[in-house]
C-alpha cells in the first residue's frame, strides 16, 4: 500500500490512515467497496429506507459497548450484497 498518493484530489483517500479497495463483477452490474483504517476510527451509523439490508450495523450504535471499527463495507444487490461480508 502507498500511503498519501493522491490521485483523486478531494477523495476519501486523502485522509492519512485510510484506504480503499473495490472489486466489480464483470459479468453483472454489481461490486463492493470497503473502507480500511488499520488504526480503528470511531463510527456511527444511520440505516434509512423500507427495506435496508444491513449487517452488524447495530454494533455502531452508542448505546453498544464497540468503540471502534477497523473497515466498512458497503455492497448492493440485497441478499447478495449481504454475503459479500462472508467472503
Amino acid at each position: 500500500m502507498v500511503d498519501n498518493l493522491v490521485i483523486f484530489p478531494g477523495s476519501i483517500t486523502d485522509i492519512a490512515g485510510l484506504a480503499v479497495g473495490h472489486a466489480t463483477e464483470s459479468g453483472r452490474p454489481t461490486g463492493c467497496t470497503v473502507v480500511l483504517c488499520a488504526a480503528g476510527a470511531t463510527c456511527g451509523v444511520d440505516v434509512r429506507g423500507a427495506a435496508p439490508g444491513t449487517r452488524e450495523t447495530d454494533l455502531l450504535r452508542p448505546d453498544n459497548l464497540v468503540e471502534q471499527a477497523h473497515a466498512v463495507l458497503l455492497a448492493g444487490g440485497s441478499a447478495f450484497g449481504l454475503d459479500a461480508a462472508a467472503g
